[in-house]
């Protein structure tokens, strides 16, 4: 049986998918695909059955395409799904080990930012003292701060970078106000980065399937920007992930250091740019481009690679 596509439900309009995904939706009916609707806010007040209930018994696997979940969230919605007799293409201990960075910061170990973290609740940043052990880890420096999942680079100056992090004033200052900020929302703990002068012109987003890259992106946030990185190594570490269905964020550094990886993500709640940040390039056999003169646009080349994906594959850990 060929997966089909779980989205999230408008909120307003339970019967119809959230408008925020609709060029998605409308690649997957294209395709002639299954498509089942859950209820976001459901699973987020601790109902996970009545979030899938619009899910038909026995209707086969699903890749989940909505918004980010917790780890806890994810799995309860496995849970509630497997009790109506379907499954998750990715099943929660490979969505927890693609979506946090302590899960796959040791095989990306040589191609991103040196990391160190620790575990803390929302509302409870570490003290001084255990940010400067954290900090010790790293080298002397510039440095950002961050959960497992997200940082706050919007609010960059008082939430994100930390120009010494040797400075314990002012690195406790910006964890204070990431936590703040953050709130409820804190996933995991905290992470500190040594930071890394990027190329200024956007990220690349890679989109990997079985271990293939079958489409290359802007960032959300810079859909303008098109670039087009080395993958070579990327592939590798990817590999040895062992996760089905991931994406990877890469930026060029502004010292000829080469491309090195910002971001890990599970696919499934990754984000595609809007308006023309389409496909830089089909790096795969077979899979065309998006938006890039060869008229096939990103949402759908994604659909038709993920549809066409095999339901059951022996694949990494």
């Amino acid at each position: 049986m060929r997966p089909g596509f779980l989205f999230c439900h408008d909120p307003l309009r339970p019967a119809r998918p959230d408008p925020e995904f609709a060029a998605e939706v409308t690649a997957v009916r294209a395709a002639g695909a299954p498509l089942a609707l859950i209820g976001h806010d459901a699973l987020a007040a601790g109902d996970p059955r009545g979030a899938v209930a619009r899910v038909p018994r026995d209707s086969g696997p699903y890749w989940y395409r909505g918004w980010m979940l917790p780890a806890v969230e994810y799995g309860e919605l496995a849970r509630a799904l497997r009790e109506r007799g379907c499954a998750l293409m990715t099943p929660p201990g490979a969505y927890v080990r693609a979506h946090e960075l302590p899960g796959w910061y040791a095989v990306f170990a040589e191609l991103t930012p040196r990391s160190a973290w620790c575990p803390a609740s929302p509302g409870t940043p570490p003290g001084t003292a255990a940010l400067t052990e954290l900090a010790g880890q790293l080298a002397p420096g510039a440095g950002i701060v961050k959960d497992h999942v997200k940082s706050r680079k919007h609010e960059w100056d008082e939430a994100c970078f930390v120009p010494d992090l040797r400075d314990p004033v002012r690195l406790s200052a910006v964890v204070r106000r990431f936590f703040a900020l953050q709130d409820e929302a804190l996933a995991g703990g905290l992470v500190v980065r040594e930071f890394e002068p990027f190329v200024p012109g956007g990220e690349a987003r890679v989109w990997w399937l079985d271990g293939e890259p079958v489409l290359v992106t802007a960032h959300p946030d810079t859909p303008a920007d098109r670039p087009r990185p080395e993958l070579t190594a990327v592939r590798a570490a990817v590999a040895a992930l062992g996760c089905r269905f991931v994406t990877t964020d890469l930026a060029l550094r502004s010292d000829g250091r080469g491309w090195r990886v910002v971001e890990v993500g599970d696919g499934q709640v990754s984000g595609l740019p809007r308006g023309s940040g389409g496909a830089a390039q089909a790096p795969s056999p077979g899979v065309p481009a998006g938006d890039d003169g060869s008229g096939h646009d990103p949402a759908d080349v994604l659909v038709r690679a993920l549809h066409g994906a095999p339901a059951a594959v022996r694949w990494g850990r």
